[in-house]
């Protein structure tokens, strides 16, 4: 089950910290747009993981684990430009990205997996 999994814990735990950075970006930076982008793209990563978990075929999985990896390559473009703009600190940002990217490598991993075992 992939609830279970290492990728999925991981996704949720970066799920939780895209939803506080999006907070502080809106209250204390009013900044709505580029944060809302990365809370869409950031919480997404895991829940396409999480549809992936009921997928009704090994190519429904594989879709729904493509999803999350293109989200989290999204994800990793909204945090390098809240980083240029500086909305957000180079520390702050080298943990996302570097959580994300980790994510990023197990999704190709596993859809590389998935795809080459039919």
């Amino acid at each position: 089950m992939i609830n279970n999994s290492k990728v999925y814990d991981k996704a949720y735990a970066l799920a939780l910290k895209i939803v506080r950075i999006y907070q502080l970006l809106k209250e204390d930076n009013k900044e709505y747009v580029l944060s809302k982008q990365l809370l869409r793209s950031g919480t997404s990563i895991g829940a396409n993981i999480s549809e992936a978990n009921g997928a009704i075929s090994d190519n429904d999985f594989s879709a729904k684990m493509s999803i999350s990896y293109k989200e989290s390559l999204e994800t990793k473009y909204w945090l390098n430009l809240l980083k240029d703009t500086g909305y957000i600190d180079e520390q702050k940002f080298k943990e996302l990205f570097d959580d994300t990217d980790e994510i990023s490598r197990m999704l190709f991993s596993i859809i590389k997996t998935t795809r080459i075992s039919k």
